[in-house]
């Protein structure tokens, strides 16, 4: 599998990117967005034998991540700049017919291009685990909370009202609700590309904040709800059962976009590539195929 790799310069910064298998005319790529924001494109690597299919594929660490620029300016941490680093990717690989797959904040980041640029090109996009509104995502997430253990609830409680995200009991409960919700620590027996660092905390914490429920970063007032019968490209919304992307967020998404459709994967978390990677590749090289 021909794999090549290079830099984009960006703003003075430099954008990495991973280009998977040959350009085919008869097949746009898959240009993937990956999550976070802090997240990198490592674990899109999980689908580098999808591009046997003769798709090519397309990923990217969003600056402030992976092997990009890691910048020190907390300015820099905004949807703003990622979306113009988007922009300018396309252009820079010459990217004129795409197809889109955005996990998690990647998705949102997918909504926001859609809604706000109304881009030429785009074939269909794949929304994967993604909120329109932080408001409600963080609904969401204390109602998840509320499923743990008394112990759990107490530590997250007593965190977020003190504002110290240190303690060790606070930072095991979070740990046990990600593994329930998101996806495990990564060790010894998980795939290769999740046990590598994603060099994106600084990305998180002024872009997110602490954790998922404390939302206070530069991106905690998203909210593209309403904008979201501007995206008049061919649009499937996936989530889990069991995913930080819970049935009333994905709904929320699906509900707004005109004619989408919605695949919830029936025993899987956050990122339904790991926890069922089979039922994804399918659900993903369907979708494709229809909107070629």
């Amino acid at each position: 599998m021909k794999i090549v790799e290079g830099y984009m310069p960006f703003r003075g910064y430099q954008t990495y990117y991973r280009i998977v298998g040959e350009a085919d005319p008869t097949k746009a790529p898959l240009l993937l967005l990956h999550g976070g924001p802090g997240s990198s494109h490592n674990y899109f690597e999980l689908l580098d034998d999808y591009a046997a299919t003769g798709r090519q594929l397309i990923m990217y660490d969003q600056v402030g991540c992976g092997k990009s620029t890691l910048p020190e300016d907390p300015a820099v941490y905004v949807k703003e700049t990622w979306v113009a680093e988007l922009i300018a990717l396309r252009e820079y690989l010459h990217l004129t017919q795409v197809h889109l797959l955005g996990q998690s904040w990647g998705g949102m980041l997918a909504m926001y291009y859609l809604t706000a640029f109304d881009p030429q090109g785009v074939q269909s996009v794949m929304i994967d685990g993604s909120p329109a509104s932080v408001k409600l995502w963080t609904q969401e997430q204390h109602r998840l909370i509320s499923y743990l253990s008394y112990e759990d609830r107490a530590a997250i409680a007593q965190a977020e009202r003190t504002g110290d995200f240190t303690g060790a009991q606070y930072l095991a409960a979070n740990e046990r609700y990600m593994a329930r919700y998101c996806w495990d620590a990564p060790d010894e027996n998980s795939p290769e590309p999740l046990r590598r660092p994603t060099n994106g905390q600084r990305a998180s914490r002024i872009a997110e904040g602490p954790n998922e429920f404390t939302e206070n970063g530069t991106i905690s007032d998203f909210e593209i709800t309403d904008q979201l019968n501007k995206i008049h490209v061919p649009a499937l919304v996936t989530s889990g059962t069991d995913d930080l992307c819970t049935p009333l967020i994905a709904k929320s998404v699906a509900d707004h976009i005109p004619g989408a459709q919605w695949h919830l994967f029936a025993n899987s978390r956050h990122l339904a590539l790991l926890d069922q990677h089979d039922e994804f590749i399918s659900v993903l090289d369907n979708w494709l195929n229809a909107h070629d």
